[in-house]
């Protein structure tokens, strides 16, 4: 969701008390807060239908899923943000009532405001969180999912999904067709087209698919 110009400075305890009274959502980083703008229809519809699948993955597990009005707190760049979609299977994350820290995957949707953010600082700033495993970006416009997944060198390798494969969360074990994400969307025309990596960046990094960061 595009974020607002900045505020006053807050501390992290003034960040927290502020928003639970605020009518509206705003992120906080280092001493500022941002308003947050609203979704597309798009936006929320892909976040929902990612809820769902995972929701129903999950059940019976330690693993929880929460969906936009969660804050997540990167304490090491004193920052909390509100991801489309979150996961944590930790244990303290379950008793904390107003953001979590320990997430195992984190899930934004992009748009023409965020996007930028969402690729560059943001993911900068949840590289910090030692317990996440897979950041993944969807498209809202075009059927694309990128998954950035944590190896065991501690490298982010990049794994790019297009229209007729299958999506793979590792971390939980889970996958769906790309198409489930996009149930009831209406993706502009033609927007399915172009958005596969070239064979140089795909396959450029000693055969595999993906990019290492």
């Amino acid at each position: 969701m595009p974020l607002a110009g900045p505020k006053t400075a807050f501390t992290a305890e003034d960040y927290l008390a502020w928003e639970e009274r605020s009518p509206r959502k705003h992120e906080y980083l280092a001493g500022e807060v941002f308003a947050m703008a609203g979704a597309s229809d798009a936006h929320v519809t892909i976040t929902g239908n990612l809820f769902a699948l995972l929701r129903v993955h999950v059940r019976g597990s330690p693993c929880r899923v929460y969906m936009a009005d969660m804050k997540l707190r990167v304490e090491t760049a004193d920052a909390f943000f509100y991801p489309d979609l979150l996961v944590t299977c930790a244990v303290a994350d379950h008793a904390a009532p107003q953001f979590k820290c320990q997430p195992t995957v984190v899930v934004e949707v992009l748009s023409a405001g965020t996007a930028a953010f969402d690729r560059g600082q943001k993911f900068a700033l949840y590289r910090q969180l030692p317990s996440l495993r897979e950041y993944v970006l969807i498209e809202q416009d075009r059927m694309s999912v990128e998954c950035f997944r944590r190896d065991e060198q501690d490298r982010w390798v990049l794994q790019a999904y297009g229209p007729g494969e299958t999506v793979e969360l590792s971390s939980l074990d889970f996958s769906t067709a790309i198409e489930a994400l996009y149930e009831d969307v209406a993706l502009p025309a033609a927007a399915d087209e172009g958005w596969r990596w070239s064979e140089e960046e795909v396959h450029g990094n000693h055969g595999r698919r993906g990019k290492d960061f």
